[in-house]
């Protein structure tokens, strides 16, 4: 997925490159939407990409840290947004060296948001497939919950 977000940084996914193939799209959906409009649709369809390959980031980080064991556990989660944050803070300091790029300090908290919303979704897919939380604030699979307390 880094592979990923650092492709999406090369100049072949600038704004201006995008536009290219977006707003033609967006002008079919919406034709009577005005230039004005159908620039800030790019804008948006383009923050959205952000929030959405954070967000797979995210939770393929969350998979890695978590690796064998059951259920959520907020230090994972603490440690996957480390992870993710540093990684999209990396990818704003290296733009200035593409071109048609700025780095953005607002793209750093959009990449944040889409790795939060991740985080949230995993907590909660953990929580509605029959889990439970410890005392430690770990979800863990409600079948091997008593047999996690008697570990910890």
């Amino acid at each position: 997925m880094a592979a990923l977000i650092s492709t999406f940084s090369t100049h072949y996914f600038s704004g201006e490159e995008t536009a290219r193939v977006i707003i033609p799209i967006i002008h079919h959906l919406f034709p009577f939407a005005t230039p004005r409009e159908l620039r800030w649709m790019h804008i948006g369809i383009r923050k959205l990409a952000h929030v959405t390959e954070f967000g797979v980031f995210s939770i393929a980080v969350f998979h890695g840290i978590r690796g064998p064991r059951p259920g959520w556990n907020w230090k994972w989660a603490l440690v996957t947004l480390m992870i993710v944050v540093s990684y999209a803070g990396l990818d704003e300091w290296l733009q200035p060296f593409v071109a048609l790029w700025k780095p953005r300090g607002r793209d750093v908290l959009i990449d944040l948001a889409g790795a939060i919303l991740a985080q949230v979704f995993v907590w909660g897919y953990a929580k509605l497939h029959d889990n439970e939380v410890d005392p430690a604030g770990s979800i863990v699979p409600a079948t091997s919950a008593q047999e996690h307390l008697n570990k910890t």
